[in-house]
């Protein structure tokens, strides 16, 4: 494998988690919910993961532990903003906090120990294609799982009864439940495949990315992927593109630094987080692109009269 491959390969590593955490919000954010909890949500995916693969030996066991953790952290989330009706956006960060204060908990045993490394899966003949064979045929399966979500979350959108009834949901949960629309039920498999897809980018992190476990390794990843949802105008396609550049970015810092560039390396590791600041500024900017593709009941509570 050459340098060039190398790069791209570290970069499409450090791209799955933000794309599988920002598809999955996406989707929930399409119905109308805004849960602010994804950092939550992917710091129990990852704990879980890894300890789940200590404790089996069973590094994919691990991955479904990760998805498991996240959907139960997403029913919390649920049960807290649709049944109870409390403040979605107070709630979500409540629940970011409590995934990285008892993540560091369950963690705690966990610190030091080896990791065990979700394997690759090799395409036959197709990872033996020069040059794009390794990069596209021969990844791990959440990677392949975080294409094929944009792909299915992008037909289920916008070519599926399911999907229209989840925008109209998010459009106006008001005239969806005027017309017989489930629209609590609706939200609650969103947020729940909202869990899913963070708990698996954090599983990402732990037995994959880097196969150890490390308090609060998510880093802000899950800021980030919420940074992504409004980057791509809540809509799958963009998300895959703008998780790639955020990738890029994130590997550039670290390739610079390993150069010995003269830049504090304290701003080389801001790169990310300055760059998500800077799309959500040009992004404000543009009001009118904003308003057209912003689910009109997003956060929005409903309570369905009796």
């Amino acid at each position: 494998m050459d340098m060039t491959q190398a790069i791209i390969l570290t970069i499409m590593t450090a791209a799955t988690p933000l794309l599988l955490a920002a598809i999955g919000e996406l989707v929930v954010e399409r119905s109308g919910v805004l849960n602010l909890g994804v950092e939550g949500m992917m710091i129990m995916g990852a704990v879980a993961a890894f300890a789940i693969a200590q404790l089996t030996g069973s590094a994919g066991l691990g991955a479904l532990g990760g998805l498991l953790a996240g959907i139960l952290f997403s029913l919390l989330f649920g049960f807290l903003t649709l049944t109870l009706v409390a403040n979605q956006v107070a709630t979500g960060l409540a629940l970011t906090i409590l995934g990285l204060g008892l993540s560091g908990m369950i963690g705690e045993a966990f610190i030091g120990l080896p990791g065990l490394k979700l394997a690759a899966i090799e395409i036959p003949f197709l990872s033996d294609i020069p040059f794009f064979g390794r990069l596209l045929f021969a990844q791990d399966p959440i990677f392949y799982i975080s294409i094929i979500a944009v792909i299915g979350v992008n037909w289920f959108l916008f070519r599926s009864r399911a999907g229209l009834r989840l925008r109209a949901i998010g459009d106006s949960h008001t005239s969806a439940h005027a017309l017989g629309v489930n629209v609590v039920r609706t939200r609650y498999l969103a947020v729940m495949f909202g869990g899913a897809c963070a708990g698996l980018a954090g599983a990402h992190l732990s037995i994959v990315y880097t196969p150890q476990w490390v308090e609060n390794m998510t880093a802000g990843r899950g800021w980030i992927a919420l940074a992504l949802v409004v980057f791509a105008s809540w809509r799958p396609g963009r998300a895959l593109v703008g998780a790639y550049l955020f990738g890029a970015v994130s590997i550039g810092q670290l390739f610079a630094q390993s150069r010995g560039i003269g830049i504090p390396s304290q701003f080389l590791s801001a790169l990310p987080y300055l760059a998500t600041i800077a799309v959500l500024v040009i992004i404000s900017l543009n009001r009118r692109m904003t308003l057209i593709n912003t689910p009109a009941s997003l956060g929005k509570p409903f309570v369905p009269e009796r």
